[in-house]
């Protein structure tokens, strides 16, 4: 094996690592923006609106797709590189991530859509009582 071979397969284990560490990186980037259990969890609102008004705002992954989306970026390309000895375990954490800013992001949504609808419920339960 000539030296440039060596330098060459040097390099390339050194870029996979480099991907790996990217990937990870990138994951526990993704992971500390996703909102706390405890800021989805509790509320000291004072009514429902209060309440699901607090529950869409701590819903909101922040900066966690963008992080998410640089990790796969990384996997990808280590991935097509054949850099990675074992990246079952990168593939995994990706997938549980992505599922979990999924599910987050469809209860932002379902809380929206509440937000939208309780007040007006509100409404016409009161202007119901004024008719009797």
């Amino acid at each position: 094996m000539s030296q440039a071979t060596f330098d060459d397969d040097e390099l390339f284990d050194e870029a996979a690592t480099d991907m790996r560490a990217d990937v990870e990186g990138s994951l526990e980037q993704a992971r500390e923006a996703l909102p706390e259990a405890g800021a989805v969890w509790e509320t000291d609102a004072d009514n429902t609106l209060g309440v699901l008004n607090g529950l869409k705002t701590a819903l909101d992954v922040g900066d966690a797709e963008e992080a998410l989306r640089d990790a796969k970026k990384w996997y990808t390309m280590g991935k097509r590189a054949d850099a990675f000895e074992d990246a079952d375990d990168l593939e995994a954490a990706i997938t549980e991530v992505e599922e979990l800013i999924a599910d987050i992001e469809a209860a932002h949504e379902a809380v929206g859509d509440l937000t939208g609808t309780i007040p007006a419920i509100k409404n016409a339960l009161e202007d119901a009582d004024e008719d009797e």
